[in-house]
């Protein structure tokens, strides 16, 4: 099979996938990884090794997207009207996943940089499978207010983090004979690079788009500019995430129909999302699943109790009300796509653990899915948020 020929192959049984999906209640993202682990290398061997190799290309431009439409979160407008509740509670939820990950995970000896790496990826969630059970049952309320709230900024923090602990996690593995204080200052360089390359590009862009007279001619230039983006950020190691969500930020604040950089993406974005989640699943290495036992059950528990123990007590600094300190941390399991595309990356960055790293998040990813939503459904019960 050639190149052209798999692509195809995954588009047309991605769509055949999701349309079955949908019929048994099942998130697109979990089938999208079923077939990619069905038609890869591991199991029926359908798609040609070409193609898994470009799996790598495929995440940085997906994550690039989902980089850039998670950055429209940090208006001024946003951070008005979301409120400190809202606030407090998305910060430490992310930061409680990442920390008690991270000191469960060192009490298994798991070497440090490889307990920031899955401590970060923790921090994530999966707003589509969250949205998804909110909308499907027509939930609504105060619960669900704040729920949304917290999803909306959720990834955004989880990115920050992310980004931030593979800086640190990458000065770690390659000195590991040197000082912290060089691992710092490496880690808040690629960090300050990666600011000043998406608001000098940002700032751009949203000066150009006032120009722009049609749809076609704002698709361009917003897909060239985050492209360019990405490749500069991988040229001069800066921070593809940090980047891109960094030049969002810039055009929102700068451009009063920043709404149309976003929206004009809706056109052609999700068929590469697809390719990039059934390529994530042909790349599992099944044969490495058997040594992930205790990493992989440490990070299934502990990445729950801390996203608990984060939203109970920026609940309690908020002043919430009883029912959010108790259950919006079940409406935060799910786990997805951002998370992929982080172990995607470290699995490129980290050559001897990666294969670890990443298969133990798209095996978790598939169980978090699967029973992430009916966490959440058992929450907007219990608050009586479903009509």
């Amino acid at each position: 099979m050639n190149f052209i020929l798999g692509l195809g192959v995954i588009l047309i049984f991605g769509l055949m996938s999701g349309k079955i999906a949908e019929k048994v209640k099942t998130p697109a993202i979990t089938a999208y990884l079923i077939l990619g682990i069905l038609i890869g290398p591991y199991v029926l061997n359908i798609l040609p090794m070409n193609i898994i190799k470009i799996s790598g290309t495929i995440s940085h431009i997906a994550l690039s997207l989902i980089a850039f439409s998670i950055g429209q979160n940090f208006s001024r407008a946003t951070f008005r009207n979301v409120g400190k509740q809202v606030l407090w509670i998305s910060i430490l939820e992310a930061v409680g996943a990442w920390l008690i990950t991270v000191v469960a995970l060192l009490c298994f000896k798991v070497p440090g940089y490889m307990a920031l790496i899955f401590g970060a990826i923790a921090a994530a969630s999966a707003p589509a499978a969250i949205i998804m059970v909110v909308r499907e049952y027509k939930a609504r309320g105060k619960f669900v207010d704040v729920l949304m709230g917290v999803v909306a900024l959720d990834d955004a923090w989880g990115l920050i983090i992310f980004s931030i602990s593979l800086a640190v996690a990458k000065a770690m593995y390659a000195h590991l004979s040197t000082s912290m204080v060089n691992v710092v200052f490496g880690a808040l360089l690629e960090i300050a690079k990666s600011f000043l390359l998406g608001g000098v590009l940002g700032f751009m862009l949203s000066r150009v788009g006032r120009v722009l007279k049609n749809q076609t001619e704002l698709l361009i230039c917003t897909l060239g500019v985050i492209f360019v983006t990405t490749g500069l950020a991988l040229h001069f190691h800066a921070s593809v995430l940090l980047s891109c969500m960094f030049l969002a930020a810039v055009v929102v604040n700068m451009n009063n129909e920043s709404f149309k950089f976003f929206d004009v993406l809706g056109h052609v974005d999700w068929p590469i999302y697809l390719v990039f989640f059934v390529l994530a699943g042909a790349s599992l290495e099944i044969n490495l699943l058997m040594q992930i036992g205790v990493i992989g059950l440490v990070y299934l528990v502990f990445r729950v109790v801390g996203k608990a123990i984060g939203t109970y007590l920026g609940a309690v600094i908020a002043g919430s009300d009883n029912d959010i300190k108790k259950y919006l941390c079940f409406g935060l399991f799910p786990q997805a796509g951002v998370a992929l595309g982080m172990a995607l990356i470290a699995k490129e960055q980290f050559p001897q653990a990666g294969g670890v790293i990443f298969t133990t998040v798209a095996a978790t990813t598939v169980i978090y899915e699967i029973i992430g939503p009916f966490f959440v459904k058992m929450a907007l019960h219990k608050t009586k948020q479903i009509h």
